[in-house]
């Protein structure tokens, strides 16, 4: 069988939720068009009740889509759902693990549910993979959050799905296990596994995702390759360090200027109107005399926030 071009391809998806006596009907997802390249690290970011989650659980099974179309590895879930979800397998934002379990027994579980052989298990290999050899007889309400995090990865790739979505894996994960998660992922992806991340951590989806969707209001606003995504904003800083410290950002016409620590200052420009050069020219007419300098782009930060708060704007 040839492999699907896409992971994961959601056409027109919809989902609204009908209103109660408390609640009135809303739509959490309006006609979401996507197509997740297979191989890649694609990041799905968005604020909170964007419609991520709800896609996620769409992708699950755990949600009914009220109308479009979705495929999972080329397999339709209204047509074959069985084979889409045995697809994918997904790490929820909430930590689920049944306490009096230890970790060996959750993961034996785990692979009963997906009908895993016995021969073909793979507990203990998941388990050091994710440096949990060493509890795996203790009972997972002994383990920390990160370790549960850790594990929740583990169960989730019993099956050996050939796509992984991750739901915010790294939140209240200290950074030694964040890193140790992370080489994990990255030796899954380079053996050909897709990973879908959601994360509130932009500088890791900065650093980690080959593509990004933006979704705000249950509405993609853009998905682009993430080198792409960043060269949107037209703004550049250019940090400098004058030969004395300042006390007040110098008032330079037609550029913002912001007093930084150690009395020096930035300044920032588009780059469509002005240029570097145009900067410098600027400091010295101000009587300035530099000592050092140094530029900065914008990053994720930057691109997220401006199209949130412009989708927000038109919505």
């Amino acid at each position: 069988m040839d492999l699907p071009e896409y992971a994961i391809e959601a056409r027109g998806l919809t989902k609204t939720y009908a209103a109660t006596k408390t609640t009135p009907e809303m739509q959490a997802l309006k006609g979401i068009d996507l197509a997740i390249p297979r191989g890649s690290i694609f990041g799905l970011l968005g604020p909170n009740g964007a419609g991520k989650s709800t896609f996620i659980n769409i992708l699950a099974g755990l949600c009914q889509k009220t109308a479009g179309e979705v495929l999972i590895w080329g397999r339709d879930i209204d047509h074959r759902p069985r084979d889409a979800r045995a697809a994918i397998g997904v790490v929820p934002q909430e930590i689920a693990a049944d306490p009096f379990f230890t970790p060996k027994e959750s993961m034996e579980v785990a692979a009963g549910m997906y009908a895993v052989p016995k021969s073909e298990r793979r507990t203990d290999e998941l388990l050091a993979a994710l440096g949990l050899s060493d509890k795996a007889n203790a009972y997972v309400r002994q383990l920390s959050g990160g370790m549960k995090r850790r594990l929740m990865v583990a169960k989730a790739m019993v099956h050996n799905p050939p796509v992984l979505i991750l739901d915010e894996p790294t939140a209240g994960v200290d950074v030694e296990l964040r890193k140790q998660l992370w080489n994990y992922v990255l030796e899954l992806n380079r053996k050909g596994v897709t990973i879908v991340l959601t994360t509130h951590y932009l500088e890791e989806a900065q650093e980690l995702c080959d593509q990004i969707a933006i979704v705000n209001r249950g509405q993609v606003v853009v998905c682009e390759p993430t080198a792409t995504l960043l060269q949107r904003m037209d703004t550049r800083m250019v940090l400098v360090t004058p030969d004395q410290p300042l006390a007040a950002a110098p008032a330079l016409a037609g550029f913002e200027t912001k007093l930084l620590k150690a009395g020096g200052f930035s300044v920032t420009y588009r780059t469509g109107q002005s240029s570097v050069e145009q900067v410098l020219a600027a400091v010295r007419a101000a009587g300035l005399h530099i000592k050092d300098i140094s530029t900065e782009d914008p990053d994720l930060e930057d691109v997220f926030v401006s199209l949130t708060s412009a989708n927000s704007v038109a919505a």
